[in-house]
């Protein structure tokens, strides 16, 4: 079992590296956004008036693609005052408790999700008049990348030789099962 317990760290470790490159590249094309604002509004005089749109659509993708990473590396929801001290068999039920709790979470976030999204294509943005629908999927998608690093970890976390130390310990890696 202990096979299983790598194997979904490893899983969980492959999605992770995808959402963190994911991220970067938003948060690069978020800073050219905002300093390409900035030199249009006080700089340069151009008739651009696109960058203040989609530096929110830009950061709000961001941040809900980096809970899945939050979650990879154990940096998420956990009582750490309560879990450090209990036996290693305590500890190891209470991750997976929580990681059934988060589970449901996203998974009502990605069901939910979903209606948003849809709803939000007969709805146009102000200035580029596209369908919010295309902004709103990032709910849905980053809800679905949490389910699924949550479902890796909580088979880890379950299968795993030794139980967790803490709650909120970074283990990405492969760290020491």
């Amino acid at each position: 079992m202990a096979n299983l317990a790598q194997s979904a760290r490893r899983w969980s470790d492959r999605v992770n590296w995808l959402v963190e490159r994911v991220c970067v590249a938003l948060l690069l094309l978020l800073v050219v956004d905002v300093w390409l604002g900035v030199l249009v509004r006080y700089a340069i005089p151009l008739p651009i008036t696109f960058t203040e749109e989609l530096a929110r659509y830009l950061m709000i993708w961001m941040a809900l693609l980096a809970v899945s990473s939050g979650i990879a590396y154990r940096e998420h929801i956990g009582v750490e005052f309560v879990f450090t001290r209990l036996p290693a068999g305590a500890r190891r039920w209470l991750a997976v408790a929580f990681d059934l709790i988060g589970f449901a979470f996203f998974f009502a976030l990605f069901w939910y999700g979903l209606g948003f999204a849809e709803k939000g294509f007969s709805r146009l943005t102000m200035i580029y008049a596209i369908p919010k629908g295309y902004a709103f999927a990032g709910v849905p998608l980053a809800a679905f990348v949490a389910c699924v690093q949550l479902a890796l970890m909580g088979v880890h976390d379950f299968f795993a030789e030794r139980a967790p130390e803490a709650a909120g310990v970074s283990i990405a890696g492969g760290g020491p099962e």
